[in-house]
Formats: C-alpha cells, structure tokens, sequence
C-alpha cells in the first residue's frame, strides 16, 4: 500500500515501512488531518506481518514545529473541546507505535519543537541530521505538554534535566541531544536519508520476533522489581531459544555463519 499527496505519507518496500510528515509548508504542524493519519498507519503498521520495521521521517526543511498554533486560534470557545480529541487522536497514535512489536527508528531533519518533540522520544532508534534541534517549546505558547513526553522524557534524560525541557524551554543541538540520551546517533545532514534507511535493513534483517521482546522487556522494565523483570526475562529467552528464529540463531552461530530470519 502507498499513499502520496497526503498529510502523513506511506508505502512499504522490502519489509521497512516508510511513514512520512508531509505538511513541509506549514513546518509539518500536526492538525487533525495529521494525528488521523498517523492513526491509520500505526495500525497498519501494527497489524502487517509483512513490516519489519517501521521509519517515521518528514519532508522539507523542519521534521514538526509542533501543533499548530494558527488552527488552535482559529477554535475559539471549542478549544477545549477540540483540543482534546486533538490530543486523544495523537496519543493513539503514539500508544499503537511505542507498543507495535516491530522497531521504530526515527529520522530528525530540522526543528523538532512541541508535538514533533514529542514524537522523537518514542522511537527505538533515532537518528538525527547535526543541523536538527529540539526544544519543547509548550510553555512558550502558554500550553503544557502533550503526546508522551511527560513519561519518556524522564525515564530518558532524568528529572531534573527533564524540568529544564519543560520549564526553561532549553533549545538543545542534535549532539547535545545524543550527549543527553535523548536521541541514538548524529549524522551529516546529508547522511540522513542513506544512514536511516541503512539501520532500517539491518533491524528488517533481524529476528523479528526477539526483536519484539526487546521491546515489551525494556518498556516494562520501569515498573517492576528486580525478581519479576528477571522471570520475565527467564520465560522469554526460553520461548526466543525455542522459537524458530531463535533455532536458527543458534545454528548460524555454532557454524560461524550469517543467520536467516
């Protein structure tokens, strides 16, 4: 499936999925069009056996300045209202991509500001061009944040760098961004593309089902006790070596060759 032309772009080629922002005259400002798109695509994503990886970039110069301010002011007395299913939609979206079992790797080119912040943090990989930059940039507008940032922030860069995000509205670097735990890699800006679609093979090579697990591990992680992350761990990694992949993970890796999943 391909879609072109659209407010979120999308098409699928050798197992990676491709999910493109595509408002770059309005700085991929996420509107309703946007948030109900991302919607769709994340459970297309989520449901196709065929994607092995998903890649959420944008088009233009700016990967999302954010909401957009210029519709909220146009909600008047609805604001509230509106705002909130605005949110309710972008939050789906977000939970169906941060829980889908295939990796996220997310490529930032430009301004990440407000909501296209928040999108950043729930990659499992991200990849940014050294021009990129990130703020939250809620409290300039009046506004508190949205779309996760609240819960991985944190978890990612602490609380008290956290609170400098949010309150100070401190502008970081791409590379400051990596040197805070916030993003993976930095790359040239014109690697981006090249590097981001390379990382998305190797993940789309990989076993697709540990890869899955990685992912329910870590994000449970938080909230358990040391004894019952480690039964968890103890019951996956017998059902990963039991697996078909896992099988063949473990042939490859005695006859010192490159395994086939």
């Amino acid at each position: 499936m391909t879609t072109k032309n659209q407010s979120v772009e999308f098409r699928v080629d050798n197992a990676i999925a491709y999910v493109t922002l595509n408002r770059p005259d309005q700085g991929n400002a996420i509107n309703a069009d946007i948030v109900n798109d991302l919607v769709r695509i994340a459970h297309l994503c989520d449901n196709d056996p065929q994607i092995k990886v998903v890649l959420l970039s944008a088009n233009g110069k700016m990967f999302s300045v954010g909401g957009d301010l210029a519709l909220f002011s146009t909600m008047g007395d609805q604001i509230r209202v509106t705002l909130k299913g605005l949110a309710d939609q972008l939050h789906k979206a977000i939970s169906l991509f941060a829980r889908m079992d295939v990796p996220l790797v997310i490529a930032v080119n430009g301004i990440a500001a407000g909501g296209g912040f928040s999108l950043c943090l729930i990659g499992d990989y991200v990849i940014a061009a050294e021009s990129a930059k990130f703020t939250m940039a809620y409290t300039k507008a009046g506004l508190s944040p949205d779309g996760s940032s609240t819960y991985f922030l944190p978890r990612l860069v602490g609380l008290r760098k956290a609170q400098e995000l949010a309150l100070a509205n401190r502008t970081l670097s791409a590379q400051e961004a990596a040197d805070w735990g916030l993003i993976t890699r930095v790359v040239p800006d014109a690697s981006l593309k090249e590097e981001a679609r390379a990382i998305c093979q190797s993940l789309a090579n990989g076993p697709k089902h540990a890869q899955a697990v990685v992912k329910r591990l870590l994000f449970c992680s938080p909230r358990n006790g040391l004894e019952e992350q480690m039964e968890i761990e103890g019951r996956e990694i017998a059902n990963t070596a039991a697996s078909v992949e896992g099988k063949e993970g473990i042939r490859a890796f005695i006859e010192k060759r490159t395994p086939r999943f």
